[in-house]
């Protein structure tokens, strides 16, 4: 007799991450190409000789710090194994079964649809608009009684784009008070909108809005995709229910108290964002001079929306020693790496006869 796994499993798609194999110039992940930040990596040496005992379960002492740094209580902090666990327990916290919608602009996290069928609840996607951008006017018509849960990704993921805080703060103030809206901030320590003055912060924005809960990460620009933790703020009544599904110790020793020393050195930090913002927009620039379209980003990516021609173009690049992320017939991702990792792709993207083909 097999065992009796759920049939609606062979439907749900697997999470893909970037390709990999040696040799190649990787922009296909999301990460960072810096190490972490030197008080952290020291932060792992020393919590490592620790690793034969359990990890402090409540993360206290990351909790304490997180809500010390973002001028919140420690009651409106839970940390997860990266902000993708916290999406799947916000779906389990909200959802109950099918009748239950999560709703998401897309294309968006590839991550969302997969989570909310494994919940049991049902996805409701609203495309973006023309320019890659969230479409909230939609999004917030598309809430129904049925609606659970929106996922708001702002900046978002692929397309880099992200939305102001006026027109944000308009969405979150029509949404029933009864609909958890998240907005996932993976990005956030990337986004400018320079020289609009609508820089959104949604922690700020979650402040008297009980409905409302903020997720960031420390696997970008802090350099700890390989440690995974992620946190969420938000009402404590929304965080004593995302603790109560946490599995337990999966936010491990090492990755504690490596976030802690990054948000020490959170000076570091910003020098390092800086940087790659500058690099980011110099790709960019030389996209569009070869004739590509190239939306604005706020993020460590670039967006080529490329349609039918995306797979083409992530094989010829692969062919010339780049990874990068294709997502289906919409587009193609495209990770800021080192300056000579990015020559290395420009040199293939902007040749003349590539460009002449793909832009």
């Amino acid at each position: 007799m097999s065992a009796q796994i759920r049939p609606d499993l062979s439907s749900i798609p697997a999470y893909t991450p970037g390709r990999s194999y040696p040799g190649a110039v990787k922009l296909a992940s999301n990460e960072t190409t810096l190490p972490p930040l030197p008080a952290a990596a020291k932060a792992i040496g020393a919590a490592a000789e620790l690793a034969h005992r359990y990890p402090d379960n409540q993360a206290t002492e990351l909790r304490a710090a997180l809500a010390n740094f973002l001028g919140v209580t420690v009651e409106q902090v839970a940390v997860g194994c990266g902000s993708v666990a916290l999406l799947q327990e916000l779906v389990q916290i909200t959802c109950a079964g099918p009748a239950d919608e999560v709703l998401y602009a897309w294309r968006s996290f590839e991550a969302y649809p997969i989570v909310t069928q494994v919940g049991h609840a049902t996805a409701v996607q609203v495309p973006l608009t023309a320019d890659h951008v969230h479409d909230l006017t939609a999004l917030a018509a598309a809430v129904t009684p049925r609606t659970k849960l929106v996922f708001v990704c702002n900046p978002n993921n692929p397309t880099g784009t992200a939305v102001g805080r006026d027109e944000l703060e308009r969405f979150l103030d029509a949404v029933p008070t009864n609909v958890l809206v998240v907005l996932d901030e993976a990005y956030f320590e990337y986004l400018r909108l320079a020289g609009t003055g609508q820089c959104p912060d949604g922690v700020e924005l979650g402040r008297g809005r009980p409905n409302v809960i903020v997720l960031r990460t420390f696997s970008k620009a802090y350099g700890l995709a390989g440690l995974r933790v992620g946190y969420a703020v938000g009402d404590p009544e929304v965080i004593t229910a995302l603790m109560k599904v946490h599995i337990p110790f999966s936010v491990n020793r090492v990755a504690q108290a490596a976030a802690i020393a990054s948000l020490e050195a959170r000076g570091e930090l910003l020098d390092r964002t800086h940087a790659l913002i500058v690099e980011r927009e110099r790709v960019r620039d030389a996209l569009r001079t070869a004739g590509y379209a190239v939306p604005p980003s706020e993020t460590n990516f670039v967006w080529l929306p490329l349609g039918e021609r995306s797979g083409a173009f992530a094989e010829a690049s692969a062919e010339a020693g780049v990874l990068v992320r294709p997502y289906g017939t919409d587009g193609v991702r495209v990770t800021t790496g080192d300056p000579h990792e990015n020559d290395q792709f420009l040199r293939f993207a902007t040749d003349p006869a590539v460009a002449a083909r793909f832009s």
